[in-house]
């Protein structure tokens, strides 16, 4: 079971490839963050696979998914984004982009046809991208004196958090990203140390 701070997304670059009465199906899933970056490989695959006929797609980004798009580019409605869309949500993954390029082999599919195309395309480029969990974060700033660091750095092992900056003089600053799940144990670990303030 997923904690409520946790999320599925692919690390690393997915292709697959399907192939239906001739027509082509290659099919790519990225890891995206923003719609920049879905823009920048939809643009960078219509420049490497300029002779296809279609460049379909669906993203979802944000831990929980809820920003979302999918695009048919020409095929008849809901037969090529929607699919697609559906392998990204069944198997829980964000900020993930897939993108299947069709070349037209001369013999139409009907919209069933092209559902499975579609559907089997994403569904083997997600396949062959490596997932992960990854957990949505606070970014914290502590401010102690110097001599309370062993106290502050025994909460950053025992936390796990991601150090991002710190400077140690007589006031001390130390700039961290902590799981959203840890925060209010981190606050309550701290009401015995109110020399130790925690900003978001």
């Amino acid at each position: 079971m997923m904690e409520n701070d946790a999320y599925l997304t692919i690390t690393s670059l997915g292709e697959g490839v399907y192939k239906e009465k001739g027509s082509k199906f290659y099919g790519f899933a990225f890891p995206v963050k923003d719609e920049v970056a879905v823009k920048h490989h939809i643009h960078e695959l219509k420049k490497k696979y300029y002779d296809a006929r279609h460049y379909c797609y669906a993203f979802m980004i944000g831990k929980s998914g809820s920003f979302y798009r999918a695009g048919d580019d020409g095929e008849p409605a809901n037969s090529a984004g929607a699919p697609i869309l559906g392998q990204i949500r069944s198997r829980n993954l964000s900020d993930v982009l897939v993108v299947v390029v069709r070349y037209f082999g001369g013999t139409k599919l009907g919209v069933p046809g092209l559902i499975n195309a579609y559907k089997t395309s994403a569904a083997l480029a997600l396949d062959n991208a490596e997932i992960e969990t990854v957990y949505t974060k606070k970014l914290l700033s502590f401010y102690f004196k110097y001599e309370e660091m062993n106290e502050v750095m025994r909460w950053v092992k025992e936390f796990n958090m991601e150090v991002i900056s710190q400077s140690y003089t007589e006031n001390c600053v130390l700039q961290v990203r902590l799981r959203d799940s840890y925060f209010q144990t981190l606050l309550q670990r701290a009401k015995s140390f109110p020399t130790i303030k925690i900003e978001e």
